[in-house]
């Protein structure tokens, strides 16, 4: 039996992201049968995998026993899904960097490192520590990091910023370094008033798309189709937050809107509009390339006869 706990979350991502953008019944269908996919694919039992799937390291904010609980419910919810995980204060980032360098080296996993506020600087910090040694980081979650969060390093394969870009506490507009060539996505909530530095770490639905990152990884190739695009969102308000890994680069076929191309790619229309900075009645041109957001799975299963880049 499917574990139902992973499952669930991975299914509910699947929908969620189906169902929010308005598609087309025949397209909503064609997403649920690929979810169901998705889950069926999932290891079986109810038990951790004896290989883990891989190591997350969570840090919290100053402060983080108060105000970084959201990163202790997280740890909680990887370990049931199977993962390894376990949490700390952003104060001894570099003394578990160093250990887990050594555990590295003795039994190689994916890394997965996640931070709340100055947590989030810790694990770009902790990234910087791995890159030195040679060894790659699967994922980075910064979750309004501090402004001093330095950019992020090369050897990061996957990198998602979550932040408020007007907020004292945090705010880190975190940016790659030249050269990054990984996926890369980061989304601005300040249009989101429902959320706060204190909160921000502990929304359900984000703790849910995260999980289903991160039980995936193990069989995700950090290499999708074609080169990655960096994306930046500003969210609008009352708005579903969906985590795109990246952006990836489609030719626009003979009569194509980018309606059309939402409805295809199953992603809303304000994120094709506003990454590409067209207005949503623009006349699009048969041969000229627009950026889509992408899952480096789901979204791939789900667009039917799509494929990336066409």
């Amino acid at each position: 039996m499917v574990n139902s706990k992973v499952a669930a979350v991975v299914l509910g991502v699947l929908v969620a992201a189906c169902l929010r953008c308005g598609v087309t019944e025949p397209a909503k269908a064609g997403a649920l049968a690929a979810a169901g996919e998705a889950v069926a694919a999932l290891p079986d039992g109810v038990q951790p995998a004896p290989e883990p799937r891989g190591r997350a390291y969570l840090f919290r904010g100053a402060l983080g026993p108060i105000f970084s609980r959201g990163m202790d419910r997280l740890t909680k919810e990887l370990q049931q899904a199977g993962i390894e995980a376990d949490v700390n204060e952003f104060t001894i980032c570099r003394l578990v960097a160093a250990r887990a360098i050594t555990v590295y080296r003795e039994n190689p996993a994916p890394i997965i490192l996640i931070g709340h506020s100055m947590g989030g600087y810790c694990s770009v910090i902790f990234s910087q520590m791995l890159e030195a040694e040679n060894i790659p980081v699967s994922l980075v979650v910064t979750i309004d990091p501090a402004h001093v969060t330095p950019d992020v390093p090369l050897n990061v394969e996957r990198f998602i910023n979550i932040f408020l870009s007007k907020d004292v506490l945090g705010g880190g507009d975190v940016k790659p370094q030249p050269g990054y060539r990984g996926h890369y996505a980061s989304f601005d909530l300040s249009e989101h008033d429902e959320v706060s530095h204190i909160t921000i770490d502990k929304m359900d639905d984000v703790h849910q798309q995260l999980i289903a990152k991160i039980v995936q990884l193990a069989t995700t190739p950090s290499k999708g189709d074609g080169e990655p695009v960096p994306l930046r969102y500003v969210v609008p308000p009352n708005t579903a937050i969906e985590l795109w890994d990246s952006g990836t680069s489609v030719v626009v076929r003979q009569d194509e809107t980018l309606q059309n191309i939402a409805q295809l790619f199953h992603v809303p229309l304000w994120s094709l509009t506003q990454v590409n900075r067209r207005a949503d009645k623009t006349r699009l041109m048969q041969g000229e390339r627009i950026i889509v957001p992408r899952h480096l799975l789901p979204l791939t299963a789900m667009s039917g006869a799509s494929s990336f880049p066409r």
